[in-house]
């Protein structure tokens, strides 16, 4: 991937040292360390490469195993894998971007960025499962276990009056629930699903096109310090990456990878917002569409969407309600247990019953000797519980919990 540098002491192109060079001041590591400074130079140095993207480094990796042993690697060697020609097989062993990762990587560590490598462990599940996951994130910010619990809420930049008031209202109604929102920073639809998290005290991670050195659109720089004392901003692109239009299409992918389901809220037919609900369907993500005036411009690609199958939303229970069991269950911001979204609108005393009932069959005698509720109150909320489908009756005057 190619960028711009936030540093212009680099070596120059064609110098041949391939040796880390003299210490950058802040570069010295302790040996309990080492091994991550350099899983973090190597990753770099193949991230900075034009050319190189998710399928050429997976080409890489899956013939010579290792970054260091592809560094290794003579030209010939390299360009005996498809899609590697000469000019490409010259990037991958010419050592300037030995130095240019060293350079890159101080900076980061100046401007409070850190780098998460796929395969981390705080490197998303969800993200690392779609087919072309970033092989490097910057991330300014915090990252939570519960951020695992997220939805993304994407439309427009040009969007309406209408389409503001709905995003911040969901925005809000997400954060309440206890659902990250994840968004990409534009104008318009983003902006509004950020603020709105933010002024419902809730988490929210930027997905960005740029470098986070390079802040886009400028006028959300304020925004984007907002967003990283209660969440993170995100983004594959190098710290100094300026605005290229192809990389939004290509960042995309990520926002949907990041979510469970990904909100279209006033989208017209050429929105990018459509880009994210494509990579949304790709990932096997649930998608959304909040419907629109009939005749606005505007909501055509949202209502494209629910004509062609998308599901209608009409507020956050549809969204909660629309995302179905999870693959494995995540943790809340409280700690626990989350099998399904829907569980996170229940109330203190649904959620009481609902956590003693497990997948094995329950007396609803047991249920009220666990729970010291009155039986009447726990028949209803069992009632109600069953209603939204998060338990089930099963003979011998028992309920299980439902898979």
């Amino acid at each position: 991937m190619s960028g711009n540098f936030t540093d212009s002491g680099g070596p120059a192109p064609g110098s041949s040292s391939g040796s880390p060079g003299p210490e950058l001041p802040g570069e010295q590591s302790r040996p309990d360390e080492a091994s991550r400074v350099e899983a973090e130079l190597s990753a770099l140095r193949m991230h900075l490469i034009p050319g190189v993207g998710p399928r050429i480094r997976g080409l890489l990796l899956g013939r010579f195993g290792s970054a260091d042993a592809v560094f290794q690697a003579d030209r010939a060697s390299l360009m005996a894998l498809p899609g590697i020609g000469a000019q490409l097989a010259d990037s991958i062993t010419d050592p300037r971007f030995a130095e240019l990762a060293r350079i890159e990587r101080l900076n980061c560590r100046e401007q409070n960025v850190s780098l998460v490598l796929a395969g981390d462990p705080d490197y998303s599940r969800l993200l690392s499962e779609i087919p072309d996951p970033p092989a490097v994130l910057y991330r300014r910010g915090t990252w939570e276990t519960a951020d695992a619990l997220a939805v993304a809420l994407v439309g427009s930049r040009q969007c309406s009056q209408y389409g503001r008031r709905i995003a911040r209202r969901l925005a809000r109604g997400l954060a309440t629930a206890g659902i990250t929102v994840v968004s990409g920073l534009a104008r318009g639809i983003d902006t509004q699903a950020h603020e709105g998290t933010l002024e419902a005290g809730g988490r929210t991670i930027a997905v960005c096109a740029t470098g986070l050195a390079s802040i886009y659109p400028p006028e959300n720089a304020d925004l984007a310090a907002r967003i990283c004392e209660s969440g993170a901003m995100v983004t594959e692109s190098p710290l100094g990456q300026k605005p290229v239009r192809g990389l939004f299409p290509q960042r995309n992918r990520i926002i949907s990878g990041l979510c469970h389901g990904v909100v279209i809220v006033d989208a017209s037919r050429k929105s990018g917002a459509l880009h994210t609900a494509r990579h949304a369907m790709e990932q096997g993500r649930e998608v959304f569409a909040v419907p629109g005036q009939i005749d606005s411009l505007s909501c055509e690609g949202c209502h494209d969407l629910i004509r062609d199958g998308v599901t209608l939303i009409r507020g956050v229970e549809d969204i909660l309600d629309g995302l179905g069991p999870l693959i494995e269950p995540a943790k809340d911001r409280t700690g626990r247990e989350v099998h399904t979204p829907r569980e996170l609108s229940l109330t203190d005393q649904e959620r009481t019953i609902l956590e003693t009932v497990t997948t094995e069959p329950c007396t609803i005698d047991r249920v009220v000797q666990m729970t010291g509720l009155e039986t009447s109150r726990v028949l209803t909320t069992l009632t109600v519980l069953e209603m939204k489908r998060l338990v089930r009756r099963v003979p011998g005057g028992q309920v299980v919990r439902c898979s």
